[in-house]
């Protein structure tokens, strides 16, 4: 059963498991939200890299959000949140009774001597009196999908196209997916989804000046984006997807698109554990400036999911920016359903057994 509490819980090196002799160490994003400015040029760096379809450039009529979610189609998403002095309150409020957002364990202010690391140097941190609240202000958040320790989109998929890198991120293989959808309902956090091949204007020539037919004014394909099949249809449309990390810029070395285009460094990449490491450094630093409403967001490794590649630094709950404030692995139970289901066939067994014995010996 050790091998299955690995596999589906606790801590673990996830590319270790997926028998990667040359493992490399785990890379993931630490996304400070606190420094983003919501230009979305992580949204067109991922979608100009690795081919991903326009979704569309009106305004949702929520704030100046325009892609809404993560899906198929948009691999980052900006997040704009627009708050009032009197929502700023109750996070610095929130904020203040948790040394530490690690998925899913709490800690309240009884529990601040555990982690002195996440505390300013004079102990507690500032209540909302000591800084000063503004009338108004936005929450800007990139997010991604998080590749996960335990991925339930990894474990349920039937032909292997989802798989676990030496890096320790999940990709999906778009010529191995049959688009059974498996890995949609198994993803904790929305992340993963089929495209639909109705993003944006796909069903036209020209999308805002940009050639997604396939065909220039001679017929030719030698403009086609990388998304768009010769016959002017989106690319793996019913196929999973999701991002990747750029995983073929991570073999070579490179940064990911999405944090070498982030102006402001909110998006950082390196090595996971230096970026858990930056961001308890930069959550205490927010505390000591008052803002007790700063949290971390998937560094606890004994967490439903057993923490994320995807660090993020947040200034409200996180259902204010649509995450899951206790995400756990779907197929955790396994084991424990499985072994129910075995007893449950012994007994059934059992009884059968027993009423044939029963009808030969009145």
């Amino acid at each position: 059963m050790s091998f299955w509490r690995n596999q589906l819980s606790g801590p673990t090196d996830p590319a270790v498991d997926a028998a990667w002799q040359d493992a490399r160490p785990r890379k993931g994003f630490f996304t400070d939200t606190s420094i983003c400015i919501g230009c979305k040029a992580c949204e067109v760096a991922c979608k100009e890299w690795n081919g991903v379809p326009e979704d569309g450039l009106d305004l949702l009529g929520q704030s100046y959000d325009n892609t809404g979610a993560l899906g198929a189609s948009t691999w980052r998403h900006v997040a704009f949140v627009e708050q009032t002095s009197e929502r700023i309150e109750q996070a610095r409020e929130s904020g203040r009774r948790l040394v530490e957002l690690g998925m899913p364990a709490l800690r309240t202010r009884d529990d601040t001597s555990e982690s002195p690391s996440s505390l300013p140097a004079g102990g507690a941190p500032p209540g909302p009196s000591d800084q000063g609240v503004p009338d108004v202000r936005w929450l800007m958040a990139s997010d991604v999908c998080k590749h996960c320790t335990h991925a339930a989109c990894l474990d349920v998929c039937p032909t292997g196209a989802l798989f676990r890198t030496e890096f320790g991120t999940v990709v999906v293989q778009d010529d191995v997916c049959n688009g059974c959808g498996y890995c949609v309902a198994a993803c904790p956090f929305g992340v993963i989804e089929r495209r639909s091949g109705t993003e944006g204007h796909e069903k036209g020539r020209q999308s805002h000046g940009i050639s997604i037919g396939g065909a220039g004014s001679d017929g030719s394909h030698q403009n086609a984006p990388a998304y768009a099949a010769t016959n002017g249809e989106v690319k793996n449309v019913g196929i999973a997807q999701k991002c990747t990390l750029c995983y073929d810029r991570l073999r070579d070395d490179q940064t990911p698109a999405c944090a070498q285009a982030c102006p402001t460094t909110s998006i950082k990449f390196g090595d996971l554990e230096e970026m858990r490491d930056t961001a308890r450094a930069r959550v205490a630093e927010l505390h000591q400036l008052g803002h007790t409403e700063a949290r971390l967001y998937g560094t606890d490794e004994g967490d439903g999911v057993g923490g994320t590649g995807s660090v993020f630094l947040l200034l409200d709950e996180p259902e204010v920016y649509g995450l899951p404030p206790d995400p756990r692995v779907t197929t955790a139970d396994l084991p424990d359903m499985f072994r129910k289901a075995g007893y449950a066939g012994l007994a059934m067994l059992g009884m059968a057994a027993a009423a044939f014995v029963g009808r030969r010996h009145p």
